[in-house]
């Protein structure tokens, strides 16, 4: 299969999706964003060689989510964001701080394992960041290739059931817990996040309107460059928190553009965008590679990413989080920035977007500290 023929697949897909999602009820329910990372999921593990074009994908994922960032961020408001801020770093607190408390525990469960401080130390670092901290963290504690490899092949396959959970059942068992989210002005979102009415998507080629788009997405594609630029200027381990910052900053500054704002189905574009990304991540899960499994470190992984989604649940509760913010930052912890706008459209949540992002940020920051200082604690007391 060419590099042409796999895109265009992949950039037709969405289209497919939708096209369900108008036509069966049962499609709708499930919703566009789990029915994309289930059809890459299949695509991905149906026998066809993709290996040779792992490169292809891993730009298309980066350029997808790179374009659909300020997309979605210039269609918000931004006069919105500042309220729940505050809140938002709070809970990102709440969110980090179980992932230590699991980590802690489970390292102790593994203390038969000569590298569970090791475990340790990459669960802390990936789960409070992201995959650039997991990549550091491993070089700062010389983590063996096949110790790195195995971990994150299990990081991907419970990651990917993870975020299908907090797009869909989520938020309805976190409400009997907490309260609803406030949104500010307005209901949550407003009405450019309806996406799965389908309305809004009918009509992005009605007259006068392509126009305008592609001024939008040459607009966000210019972000996505200077953002890069950006990154390359940072040092190799801080390249993606910067690049990520950038392009954030950029999103957040054309949402208060009125020439760019006031395009009418930006967020559709940059949700198209998304279902784009979460095809490419759902076929690189590689269903095969789970065949000979660890189950001591497979159930660590699990225990950790959802094991502190329970302990962050009632920790919210007592500061009075709202459900939504409380599962967004805890996504953005354990999935990092560009898994934010997936939850976020699935909830139908515009404003947490860009605090999303944000806190995702910070992840990024305090995540390789995490890492190594808990690893080094596992290490002494175990």
């Amino acid at each position: 299969m060419t590099a042409f023929v796999l895109v265009a697949g992949y950039l037709l897909m969405p289209l497919l999706v939708l096209w369900a999602c108008l036509r069966i009820p049962a499609a709708r329910k499930i919703g566009a964003v789990i029915l994309c990372y289930l059809a890459g999921i299949a695509f991905g593990n149906s026998g066809l060689d993709l290996a040779a074009q792992q490169d292809t994908l891993t730009h298309l994922q980066e350029i997808a989510v790179g374009l659909a960032l300020p997309l979605l961020l210039m269609s918000t408001n931004a006069r919105r964001w500042i309220p729940v801020a505050g809140r938002a770093l709070g809970a990102f607190g709440i969110s980090a701080l179980a992932v230590c408390l699991v980590t802690l525990a489970g390292a102790l469960l593994l203390s038969a394992r000569s590298d569970a401080w090791h475990v340790a130390g990459m669960s802390a670092a990936v789960y409070t960041g992201g995959t650039p901290n997991l990549a550091a963290v491993a070089e700062a504690l010389a983590i063996p290739n096949d110790t790195f490899i195995v971990f994150h092949t299990y990081d991907t396959a419970v990651s990917l059931l993870y975020i299908l959970f907090m797009s869909s059942l989520a938020r309805p068992l976190l409400l009997r817990w907490l309260r609803p989210f406030q949104a500010q002005g307005g209901p949550a979102g407003g009405a450019e996040m309806n996406v799965e009415s389908l309305s809004a998507f009918s009509d992005m080629l009605r007259q006068g309107r392509p126009p305008r788009l592609l001024v939008a997405l040459l607009a966000a594609g210019a972000m996505m460059a200077a953002g890069y630029g950006a990154g390359l200027l940072a040092p190799g381990n801080a390249r993606s928190a910067v690049s990520i910052l950038a392009l954030t900053s950029l999103g957040i500054g054309a949402s208060l553009l009125p020439a760019l704002h006031r395009i009418e189905r930006t967020f559709q574009l940059g949700f198209y965008l998304l279902m784009v990304f979460c095809l490419v991540v759902g076929s690189r899960a590689n269903l095969s590679s789970l065949a000979d499994i660890q189950w001591d470190l497979l159930l660590f992984v699990a225990a950790v990413i959802f094991g502190s989604l329970l302990l962050a649940a009632p920790l919210c509760r007592l500061f009075r989080v709202d459900a939504d913010t409380c599962l967004v930052t805890h996504v953005s912890a354990i999935c990092s920035p560009p898994f934010v706008p997936v939850v976020t459209s699935a909830l139908g949540n515009a404003e947490l977007l860009p605090v999303g992002i944000t806190t995702g940020i910070v992840g990024y920051a305090v995540g390789n500290y995490l890492g190594i200082g808990l690893a080094w604690a596992v290490r002494l007391v175990f």
